[in-house]
């Protein structure tokens, strides 16, 4: 399976992942190498929300509105890109969008030509647009570029973690950041939580700033409107609408930057199946030829799935629905097969949960680190074993005095809900268990002896 790179034109840096969605029996599945953790999008809403973004200019009328699991043949990739085509972005460039001023004056960079035709899709980019960055980074001996979204008016900006370490390529990044007005500014790196495939970085400037508003990621219904705003191929502001065509996925993504883990590594010589992290071009811009990477492991990730059109370099940035709220950070999306530059959306795509994102981010901020829940088990899939007639999450073996332990779990027992969701593999029930921190309660559903039984169970945290 080719790995997809994102956004990144030839003889270029450029990463590619991969992950495998729910429902397919993946490589770290073995029970030997699977120690689980429940996973589920957190509600937390620890960010405070911020008043809603600016209107549409008063002098416009107002817009209309309008109201089987995937098998290996998908490769997922990231959605980081390396420094874009020059004559591309040099053709687009040249025609710079109409500026539509906003209530306050804010300039918003979208073209919008005939007012009275405006649709839903143009209020919420009017909306959210002044509140989503692009963001170029250097370092480690690479490049590369992605999007971002402002968190608080004092300069905080979420991006996905490949996007602002370069795939683990450096710790110590040089981060410049596009406003959506056009000014070029400096930030720095908070922290990054590859767990989680988040970071918050912060600018050093702050005039003007439009935090985005959060919506609550766990109301959301398949078929509700998706729009994705990022910088795909490194164009900017670039506005793409979907629905949600699935909730609940759950992926498994390469990570070089992820500490070792039980439960989260592939055994030796095993590949994940999908690879969207890891940079495959022989060199950076100037010809010089990139370090190594490191060895990576495989981390799961709980995801909302839309058909909305999301590329390379639309890492980090938002997935919104239709009043302009973020419910979602955009990650990955998946291929039919292709390679390097070639590889594009096939309306598949992958945006990790608002919820989740506003709670590492809260916790980024505070301490620059973040906590994910650890259920001390080995797992597998159930629907691997000739023993279970039901699919779900099975355990192998249970840590001593673990999470798992203390809550009566067994090796043998099939967890098939976990905090209310849906579990049918050992992805799921990772995914969902790194989602709650470390410490909190919650409860899930096992089938013992083909007796279903309900628990309380209070997670261990990873270190």
């Amino acid at each position: 399976m080719n790995s997809t790179p994102y956004g990144a034109a030839p003889g270029t840096p450029d990463d590619s992942r991969t992950a495998e969605p729910t429902g397919a029996p993946t490589a770290g599945a073995a029970p030997q190498s699977a120690p689980a953790a429940p996973e589920h999008a957190a509600p937390e809403q620890s960010i405070p929300q911020q008043p809603a973004p600016q209107q549409v200019a008063a002098q416009q009328p107002a817009p209309k509105r309008s109201g089987a699991p995937l098998v290996a043949a998908l490769a997922v990739g990231a959605l980081i890109g390396g420094a874009a085509g020059g004559g591309v972005v040099a053709a687009v460039m040249s025609n710079t969008p109409t500026v539509v001023s906003g209530v306050t004056g804010t300039p918003l960079s979208i073209s919008v030509n005939d007012p009275g035709n405006a649709t839903l899709v143009t209020s919420v980019a009017a909306t959210a647009l002044p509140s989503i960055v692009t963001i170029q980074v250097a370092g480690g001996g690479a490049s590369g570029s992605g999007s971002g979204v402002i968190l608080s008016d004092d300069g905080y900006i979420i991006t996905n973690s490949h996007v602002a370490t370069l795939d683990g390529a450096t710790s110590d990044p040089d981060l410049r950041v596009t406003l959506s007005d056009g000014r070029i500014v400096d930030a720095t790196l908070v922290g990054a939580d590859p767990l989680a495939d988040l970071a918050v970085i912060q600018v050093s400037e702050t005039d003007g700033l439009v935090p985005i508003e959060f919506a609550d990621s766990d109301a959301l219904n398949v078929g509700d409107n998706a729009i994705a705003i990022g910088a795909p191929l490194g164009l900017s502001n670039t506005v793409t609408n979907g629905i949600i065509s699935a909730l609940n996925r759950s992926i498994t993504v390469q990570s070089s930057a992820v500490p070792e883990a039980p439960g989260d590594s592939l055994p030796d010589g095993e590949d994940a199946p999908f690879d969207f992290w890891n940079f495959d071009s022989p060199g950076d811009p100037d010809g010089q030829e990139l370090p190594p990477q490191r060895q990576s492991s495989t981390i799961s990730l709980p995801v909302i799935q839309t058909d909305a059109a999301i590329n390379p370099g639309n890492s980090g940035g938002a997935l919104l629905n239709d009043e302009g709220q973020l419910i979602g950070i955009n990650v990955a999306i998946a291929t039919a097969g292709g390679s390097g530059s070639q590889a594009g959306s096939i309306g598949v795509g992958f945006s990790i949960p608002a919820n989740y994102a506003q709670r590492i981010a809260t916790e980024l901020i505070a301490t620059g680190t973040a906590s994910h829940g650890l259920l001390g088990a080995t797992v597998t899939s159930a629907a691997t074993s000739s023993d279970s007639d039901v699919v779900g999450a099975l355990i192998d073996g249970v840590s001593p005095d673990g999470a798992a332990e203390r809550a009566g779990l067994r090796a043998g027992d099939v967890i098939t809900v976990f905090n209310g969701v849906p579990i049918t593999d050992q992805i799921d029930l990772t995914a969902q268990v790194r989602v709650l921190a470390g410490g909190e309660t919650t409860t899930l559903v096992y089938v013992r002896d083909g007796v279903a039984d309900e628990v309380t169970v209070t997670l261990g945290e990873l270190a």
